[in-house]
């Protein structure tokens, strides 16, 4: 696991992708480990002094919706499967929960991710 930012700080950047424990879950929220990709700006994410990032939960199970967007797997990113961006479910953690960082998206794909959660939040 991640070091908390007292002692060695991580610092995510913006469109990697990072294993984070989900559990406990409540309701239909993603559970247990799994990949998800860091939104949140770069500038506080390098901040030592703000100890939290936002991120979005990545699952190989998704639908075809304005919400979701898939990603193929490629060495870059390093999802072994074809899996979804579920831009519904964005959450602000602490940076010491992200265990492991995995890849990182594309500009494109970062793209198409920023566009959902646009919709999602009702931004122009």
């Amino acid at each position: 696991m991640a070091e908390t930012p007292m002692n060695n700080p991580v610092t995510p950047v913006r469109g990697e992708i990072w294993y984070v424990d989900w559990s406990p879950a409540r309701g239909s929220e993603q559970a247990g480990r799994r990949p998800s990709l860091i939104v949140q700006a770069d500038a506080p994410n390098r901040n030592p002094r703000y100890p939290n990032t936002i991120v979005t939960t990545i699952s190989e199970h998704g639908r075809d919706i304005p919400s979701h967007v898939r990603l193929e797997p490629t060495p870059e990113n390093g999802l072994a499967y074809a899996s979804y961006v579920k831009c519904e479910q964005i959450l602000t953690i602490s940076k010491s929960r992200l265990q492991e960082r995995i890849g990182g998206v594309e500009e494109a794909d970062l793209r198409r991710v920023e566009q959902a959660l646009k919709r999602m939040l009702a931004l122009p």
